[in-house]
């Protein structure tokens, strides 16, 4: 087991190789994390995907798969047929109840054109840039929980500062084997006041040392 860093010079300095990059868990995997309507949505899907039981690898390849097939927004994935969709996410490696999941995915599509006309920009407009309504628009869609709304907020309080500070289970999982805090307001301490975009690579870099195994190279 890793020792934990234990000066506050140590927290500064790994703190600033892990959010250092400049990007987040989704744009370490080849996701953009932008203010339009088809990144947001994508980001929504990856989500959704990870939040499920399974390899994280899966669920990313299926993430990547979605845009790959053409279905790049809420909109385009909502036209898409049933068979189609289950033929990608069975070729992208999904296991499991592909039949529903596929099901899960177009009826997301379609609620959020039918509510958003397919710009996740009018949910946060419709909740008054309040944090906690945004969660509760958020829930309401298919398939979104709140491990999928804490996995997407992960990413998007880099765009959206009124929802930070945020931090899913895994970053904060990390955090604490680290020995960088347990909350994320501990985590948005370290990041520095109203710096959200930073905040959310920190927090993106954790989930994914937790997810990756990673703790060896940084510790050791």
């Amino acid at each position: 087991m890793p020792t934990a860093v234990s000066t506050i010079e140590d927290r500064k300095r790994l703190v600033r190789r892990l959010a250092g990059s400049g990007r987040g868990f989704a744009e370490q995997y080849g996701f953009r994390v932008t203010n339009n309507p088809s990144s947001l949505f994508q980001l929504l899907c990856l989500a959704v995907l990870l939040a499920r039981r399974g390899d994280y690898r899966r669920a990313l390849d299926s993430a990547h798969a979605l845009p790959d097939a053409g279905w790049d927004s809420a909109a385009r994935l909502s036209r898409s047929l049933h068979a189609d969709r289950v033929r990608v996410l069975r070729d992208s490696g999904q296991r499991g109840d592909v039949d529903a999941l596929a099901d899960l995915l177009g009826d997301l599509a379609r609620c959020v054109v039918e509510r958003y006309r397919g710009d996740l920009r009018r949910l946060r407009s419709t909740a008054g840039h309040d944090p906690t309504r945004e969660r509760a628009l958020l829930t309401e869609l298919p398939g979104v929980d709140g491990q999928s709304v804490d996995l997407f907020l992960r990413e998007v309080q880099a765009l959206w500062a009124e929802v930070a500070p945020v931090a899913d289970r895994r970053a904060l999982a990390a955090a604490r084997r680290l020995g960088l805090g347990r909350s994320a307001e501990d985590l948005a301490g370290l990041a520095g006041s109203g710096e959200s975009e930073r905040l959310a690579w920190l927090v993106g870099a954790l989930a994914r040392v937790d997810l990756e195994r990673r703790y060896a190279e940084l510790t050791g």
